[in-house]
């Protein structure tokens, strides 16, 4: 589908969107906002993530939804200050899916910003998040940040692999790359081929795209991810972990954790099992007070 099909459906739902309320409109202006990223249309994204904004921001649960895509516009308009300030305020608040999104945002500015070891650290969290709740929607985005990341520290056959794969998992998913991107995903492909020549390059791009996502996704992990986590400690939990504890400090039942995380209250109470034997804790109340010296 090309992206000027979405676009055009998401511009024609905003007036009969905004008569059933504000929740319904900011999510009309959000599909407005990525349509725009999508094509490139910085002014439209602009103006739509401001009008989601003014219209969710004070929907309890729902803001965090759209802190990353803030994030993203501010990126594209050039104000990577406002754009790291969005995803740092993304990544503390989102939970469940959202905090994949954040994550990966957060490193793509990042990359913008020359912080590779942040941009690592965040993409291998998102990684890692999603491959735990096989939600892939941002595994393209998250692949090709590492593809980044190992193509300026000079590991270009690994980077040549890893953008094969992403090529190869958009084209399956029909997902679009958002047009800010597109400049540094061209140039990377374009010291790549330079560095490794090009029968080399075209070798390498063709494993990575004949990976299946979930081998992609322990292609990008070896050595890292569950592998390095440490058997207890806080450094133990899990992502979707880490996320059960947060919610149950706000004060949230295990009903509640559940409704937000989109899981059965039985998987929160197994989560939290797990919790309390890496920890070494026996209570509620100890874990809220180990969360707040984190």
């Amino acid at each position: 589908m090309e992206a000027a099909d979405p676009r055009a459906a998401a511009d024609a739902s905003i007036e009969p969107a905004s008569e059933f309320g504000a929740l319904t409109a900011s999510i009309s202006y959000f599909a407005l906002a990525s349509a725009a990223l999508a094509t490139g249309d910085v002014g439209a994204a602009r103006d739509a993530t401001a009008a989601a904004w003014e219209h969710g921001s004070l929907l309890s649960g729902y803001a965090a939804h759209l802190r990353p895509i803030m994030a993203q516009a501010a990126q594209a308009n050039g104000d990577l200050t406002a754009a790291r300030r969005w995803a740092d305020d993304a990544v503390a608040t989102a939970t469940g899916w959202v905090a994949i999104y954040a994550l990966t945002a957060r490193a793509r500015v990042a990359i913008a910003q020359g912080e590779p070891n942040q941009a690592e650290r965040d993409a291998h969290d998102a990684l890692a998040h999603a491959a735990e709740v096989q939600a892939y929607l941002h595994m393209p985005d998250i692949l090709e940040c590492l593809a980044t990341l190992a193509n300026e520290a000079g590991s270009h056959r690994e980077a040549a692999r890893l953008f094969g794969a992403t090529e190869a998992m958009r084209r399956r998913k029909g997902l679009v790359r958002f047009e800010l991107y597109a400049a540094g995903f061209e140039a990377s492909v374009t010291t790549l081929r330079d560095a490794l020549g090009e029968s080399d390059f075209d070798d390498a791009w063709a494993e990575g795209a004949a990976l299946s996502t979930e081998e992609a996704i322990a292609y990008a992990q070896r050595g890292r991810g569950q592998r390095k986590r440490p058997a207890s400690g806080w450094g133990s939990l899990t992502p979707t972990e880490l996320d059960v504890v947060r919610l149950v400090s706000e004060g949230l039942t295990n009903n509640d954790v559940a409704t937000r995380l989109f899981i059965s209250p039985r998987t929160v109470q197994t989560h939290l099992t797990h919790v309390y034997t890496k920890l070494g804790l026996t209570s509620r109340v100890q874990l809220v007070q180990e969360a707040a010296r984190h």
